[in-house]
């Protein structure tokens, strides 16, 4: 090809993105829908009963069979701060649904903040930890989301995040959100904080006047009688409604309200709207991604977001919105289950800062060595680093503490460790496989612990009961990531992408700037 034809053509590839960009129409309202712990198999293996919004989004929209998170570890928090905004944990600071704070002394939360007040619900006593019934806000989120972006581009558009956890309804809205709303435990009210405002909207407060919540708690779950969601002694009101059916249906009845009362996409410009369905989470930590109350769940949530269409269509028209979909996380199969499988898995009860301690107590003498710890990550005690002398006088070296922990940790038959990951190594960024990458990318300097732990696929780290999610493995990785609406290829699409790709995907359907963190690429092979 000639340099006259190549910039000929070039020429007319731009024209032509350029006329496509002036020509595009943009929707009035964009929908982020997230199930918490929604693994993609959940899509095939029910594929059959779902007749609600699943189905739809399958029938008339763009389904990435192959979608994958690239980082560890695959929790909430950082799977809906991802959702929006595009960023890995190394970049956006969110690198677990709670971390331990050096600087405070304390375990805090993704979204915990003691400076803003619960809005909507009596304000609870400040403990020695943040919980999740703590004020909040996104400051710990680092970077921007779509819905920042896109007020950015526009004050009068308007961005509302619904969940029944804090985190899940702040962290995919964003900073600039008119409101984020989750569930209080306590009250049975949905609530938010003073980051947003200093009280409710009518429509909230309207919301919450109609006591929805009471009439679920004595309600029996249609074929799981052994469930109960009266709360025990000593526990909050509400504190077994999340672990439920009913939960997912306050969201989705509360979505209903935000969409009439804000008259999102009804006022000439874009809105958004991002819902998380939290109570598929509770039930599956309980019972397991084999358990017929998850099949149940599932179909549930398919209706709930049929629903939810259904009231989008008549105030708005589906054919003015573009929704996508996606999970924060897979999840585990029950080592029991595992275990008739003739599969891999235990429950690991072992200790690793005890191994930790009595390691580096023989190996240099007897100090305050470990200031934090959990199933997954060692905080070493700075101050015992910097100031402890050795046996013969010399200050210790930290490789060789990072060497002496992690052959302890690999070598103690109770923790079933596979590898064993220094910050050190972390932040001068490991070479080595997708398991390795995964560490990378969710390690952030401030808040990651020194040493981080991988285990065996399938090993849980946990009481002996039930399953859980954070491992870089394909059962914790694999979700759902559907796109429908005004501007979308429907199809099935087979290419491997990240959730990641969806924020800067949506930013180039809306016009605006891409999140400021984000590591994704368009999926310009579903925009018409």
């Amino acid at each position: 090809m000639t340099n006259r034809l190549r910039i000929t053509f070039i020429c007319a590839a731009l024209s032509l993105q350029c006329l496509w960009a002036q020509q595009a129409p943009k929707p009035k309202l964009v929908v982020g829908i997230v199930i918490d712990q929604f693994r993609y198999d959940y899509l095939t293996r029910f594929r059959k009963d779902y007749h609600g919004g699943l189905d739809q989004f399958l029938r008339q929209g763009a389904d990435f069979v192959n979608a994958h998170y690239q980082h560890a570890p695959t929790v909430t928090a950082v799977g809906h701060s991802i959702f929006m905004s595009g960023a890995m944990p190394s970049v956006s600071g969110i690198v677990s649904n709670e971390w331990y704070d050096r600087d405070a002394k304390q375990e805090v939360t993704s979204v915990c903040d003691w400076d803003m007040q619960v809005v909507g619900a009596a304000q609870p006593q400040q403990g020695k930890r943040c919980t999740d019934e703590d004020p909040a806000s996104p400051r710990r989120l680092l970077v921007s989301t779509i819905g920042d972006e896109l007020r950015n581009a526009s004050e009068a558009s308007k961005v509302i995040g619904i969940s029944l956890k804090a985190r899940a309804a702040i962290l995919p809205s964003g900073h600039r959100a008119q409101g984020a709303f989750w569930f209080d435990l306590r009250s049975g009210h949905f609530v938010s904080s003073t980051f947003y405002a200093k009280e409710l909207p009518g429509w909230a407060s309207a919301f919450n006047d109609e006591k929805l919540p009471e009439k679920y708690l004595a309600q029996p779950w249609p074929g799981f009688p052994a469930w109960s969601f009266t709360a025990a002694s000593g526990q909050a009101a509400y504190g077994k409604l999340p672990a439920s059916p009913w939960g997912n249906e306050l969201v989705e009845k509360f979505a209903e309200s935000a969409v009439t009362g804000e008259k999102l996409g009804q006022r000439g410009v874009t809105d958004l709207l991002t819902v998380s369905f939290s109570s598929n989470d509770y039930i599956g930590h309980a019972v397991g991604p084999d358990a017929p109350e998850v099949r149940d769940m599932a179909l549930r949530v398919d209706a709930l977001i049929g629903q939810l269409f259904k009231l989008i269509d008549k105030e708005v028209g589906l054919q003015n919105c573009v929704f996508v979909l996606t999970a924060d996380h897979g999840v585990s199969p029950a080592p029991p289950v595992n275990q008739e499988r003739k599969m891999p898995g235990v429950y690991i009860t072992g200790n690793p800062a005890k191994v930790v301690s009595h390691a580096l107590e023989a190996r240099f003498g007897a100090a305050d060595w470990i200031e934090n710890s959990s199933g997954a990550g060692i905080y070493l005690n700075h101050k015992t680093l910097a100031e402890f002398r050795a046996k013969d006088g010399q200050p210790v070296d930290l490789q060789d503490v990072y060497d002496t922990a992690r052959e302890a940790i690999l070598s103690a038959p109770d923790l079933h460790a596979a590898r064993v990951y220094s910050s050190a190594e972390l932040a001068n960024g490991i070479a080595g496989d997708f398991v390795a990458r995964a560490y990378v990318y969710g390690f952030y300097p401030k808040e990651s612990p020194d040493l981080t732990i991988v285990y065996d696929p399938y090993d849980i780290f946990g009481s002996g009961k039930g399953t859980t999610h954070s491992s870089p493995y394909g059962y914790d990785t694999h979700v759902p990531v559907l796109f429908m609406g005004l501007g979308i290829k429907a199809g099935r699409y087979v290419q491997e992408v990240m959730p990641n790709d969806i924020a800067p995907t949506l930013a180039t359907m809306l016009d605006v700037e891409t999140p400021s963190g984000s590591s994704g690429r368009v999926l310009a092979e579903i925009l018409k």
